[in-house]
């Protein structure tokens, strides 16, 4: 398979970045297959991308013939058996090695053999996830960013044998997106997420020590360092349990400066986990 020979793209996982890849993937041309077996979370995903379409035609982005075609190429269910003519499958389920091996598992005999697997994973090694599957050539990582349709970035992570027409491949695929692209060489948390993760650790620290308040420390990086969103606005965003699974990765691979702060263990004991649950640093009412 040639670069740029993408037609048809298979998303496993349909919350928050599942649902942004396949809109993205949709609104590129692609024929795009949404997986999710939460009937919960696939209404929530379809609700979202209608209101992101909705948005984004009041504001001129797209008109209402360029809405409708980005729906209609877009397919959704619970069973693997719409994978079987994906050229690519994104895998955007939650970063556990476990649960991303059961998909590659269940998806691997029914998958072209020339198909590619790319996983969204932010911080786990490419080469153990390819390691699952009997084709590591054909997998790669593809790092999106929250929210997709915004974000112009994604990382391309290259394990260790990640073919160079899997790279070119998957580079094709987000370039077709509307995305830039920067290859990274396998790492744990690659580039992104190992610096992002220090910040918003360190923003902990100063908030537990009371050097200034959650709003306070926000204000400061965004018009102090020019940040779009300050580390609480963000870690809410993304997820304090996601925040912390990726630290505790990174504090068991790369050292102690990782390890993470006592007060976002607390809040995440305390089930204060972000906007998915209406509360995190933030309160987020209803």
């Amino acid at each position: 398979m040639a670069e740029g020979s993408i037609r048809s793209v298979v998303v496993v996982g349909a919350r928050v970045m599942g649902r942004g890849i396949a809109l993205a993937s949709a609104r590129a041309g692609l024929k795009t297959s949404v997986i999710e077996p939460s009937d919960a979370a696939t209404q929530s995903a379809r609700a979202d991308l209608d209101r992101i379409l909705e948005r984004s035609r009041e504001k001129g982005e797209l008109d209402e013939d360029a809405a409708r075609a980005t729906r209609e190429r877009l397919a959704w269910g619970s069973s693997y058996d719409a994978v079987g003519g994906a050229d690519l499958l994104i895998e955007a389920v939650p970063e556990s090695l476990a649960i991303k091996a059961e998909v590659y598992k269940s998806v691997a005999p029914r998958l072209k053999p020339e198909s590619v697997i790319a996983t969204n994973t932010s911080s786990l090694s490419i080469t153990e996830l390819a390691a699952t599957w009997d084709r590591p050539a054909r997998f790669v990582g593809m790092h999106f960013f929250n929210p997709v349709h915004r974000m112009r970035l994604v990382e391309l992570v290259r394990g260790l044998e990640t073919s160079a027409e899997t790279l070119a491949l998957a580079e094709g695929a987000a370039r077709a997106m509307g995305k830039e692209t920067v290859v990274v060489r396998e790492s744990p948390g690659f580039v992104t997420s190992r610096i992002n993760v220090l910040i918003g650790n360190e923003a902990f620290a100063v908030l537990e020590s009371g050097v200034a308040s959650a709003r306070d420390i926000d204000k400061a990086l965004k018009l102090g360092l020019n940040h779009p969103m300050g580390p609480f606005e963000l870690v809410d965003l993304v997820g304090l349990d996601t925040r912390l699974s990726i630290l505790e990765y990174l504090h068991r691979t790369l050292g102690d400066r990782f390890r993470p702060s006592p007060l976002l263990i607390q809040y995440v004991k305390a089930g204060r986990l972000g906007r998915k649950v209406g509360r995190g640093v933030y309160d987020y009412p209803s």
